[in-house]
Parts: structure tokens; C-alpha cells; sequence
């Protein structure tokens, strides 16, 4: 498997969740939190969970849920583990356009996932976002948070962070503001960006869509 690193080409991996909070974590993920709702019955997969941050939270949102975190990076995910201790998260080796090998087609109710499109390749955005979709069960939720248009001189100014870790060809597109269209075009309805957080890598923003 290929990937770029969480914390892009020049930061160690063990350095993630230290890089992250600078980047206003907390509120965003609160935020993606708040929009997911989650339900006792819910199944809900993290996909690039990373050092399971997220899925952490969802799970002390709603113990109930089941969680699942899928990342390709071992390293990472092994981080995740030693954080989450005795806390009932699944956490499974898999890349992002694998999801329905990984956790089957039609299994969850909401996809979530955060800082992982502006790292891929178009094609992998779309791909991953195919898989997005195929893993949902009809009237699933995808609540996704990235980097989205960088709105003011200011914000693409700070996004030059990310450009620098993350490659031009990979992330410019999440700046010039595709991912809504893209999320649209892997059959997703009712897509809104109903959050947008300003930090010093740039604006993240919050997605909504649905599975038919």
C-alpha cells in the first residue's frame, strides 16, 4: 500500500496528535461530533482514523455505537490502540477505497472522516469517495471534515503549510473548493458544507451528503 503519512513528508508519525492541535482539533472534530449525532444503534466507520481521535470521541459520545476505525498505516493505528486502552473501538488495517473489503458494502450508517482527501490524487479522492458511499447502507450519512476553499488571501496564504507537506498536484484542488462537487458525483444527495474553521494551515471545512 501507498499512502501519504498523516503528518505529510517531514514530520514523524508520533508527532501527529501535537501537529493537530494546532490546527484547532478540538473544535472541528467537536464539530463533525455534533453533526454525526451519533445513535446507540449506529455503525460508523472512521475511515484514515489516524491516531483514532475522532473515533475516540464518538464512542465517549455514544458508547453504544459501534466504531470502527480504518487507516492503511499500521504505525499510526498502533498509536491509536495505546490511546483508546479499554475503550470498545475497532480498529482495522485498510486503505480508503477498500472499504467494502475492509467492512463490507452496505454495513454502515455513517462514514466519517477527516484530513485525508487533500492528500490524495484526484483519482484516489474519488475513489475513496466510492467507497464512501458503497460501505453506507441506503439512507446512510457521510460527515466528512478537510481542508475545502480557502476562502481569503489569509487562508490561502496559510494553506501553503499544507501545499509545502502535502504536495501541490494533491492539494490545490481541495483549495480551489472541488470536494463538493466531487462528493456529489460519487452519488451522494443533499451535499452541504455546514461548517468552515479557519486555522493556521487554513480553513477546514465540514461536509454533509447522504446515501439515497
Amino acid at each position: 500500500m501507498t499512502f501519504t503519512p498523516a503528518t505529510g513528508r517531514f514530520v514523524p508519525t508520533r508527532l501527529y496528535d501535537s501537529v493537530a492541535a494546532l490546527m484547532r482539533e478540538r473544535l472541528w472534530r467537536g464539530l463533525v461530533a455534533m453533526h454525526v449525532a451519533p445513535q446507540p444503534d449506529d455503525v460508523i466507520v472512521d475511515v484514515g482514523c489516524g491516531t483514532g481521535s475522532l473515533a475516540l470521541l464518538l464512542h465517549r459520545v455514544r458508547p453504544r455505537a459501534r466504531v470502527v476505525g480504518v487507516d492503511p498505516d499500521p504505525e499510526i493505528l498502533a498509536m491509536a490502540r495505546r490511546k483508546a486502552g479499554d475503550a470498545a473501538v475497532e480498529w482495522r488495517v485498510g486503505m480508503g477505497d477498500e472499504l467494502t473489503a475492509v467492512v463490507g458494502a452496505g454495513s454502515a450508517s455513517v462514514v466519517v472522516s477527516s484530513l485525508v482527501l487533500h492528500q490524495c490524487p484526484m483519482a484516489m479522492k474519488r475513489a475513496v469517495l466510492a467507497s464512501m458511499y458503497a460501505a453506507l447502507r441506503p439512507g446512510g450519512r457521510l460527515v466528512l471534515a478537510d481542508y475545502g476553499l480557502q476562502r481569503t488571501p489569509l487562508m490561502r496564504l496559510a494553506f501553503g503549510v499544507v501545499r509545502l507537506a502535502d504536495g501541490r498536484v494533491d492539494t490545490q484542488p481541495n483549495a480551489d473548493g472541488v470536494l463538493p462537487a466531487l462528493i456529489a458525483e460519487a452519488g451522494f444527495l443533499d451535499v452541504r458544507e455546514v461548517e468552515v474553521v479557519p486555522t493556521v494551515s487554513g480553513s477546514i471545512s465540514v461536509y454533509t451528503a447522504c446515501r439515497d
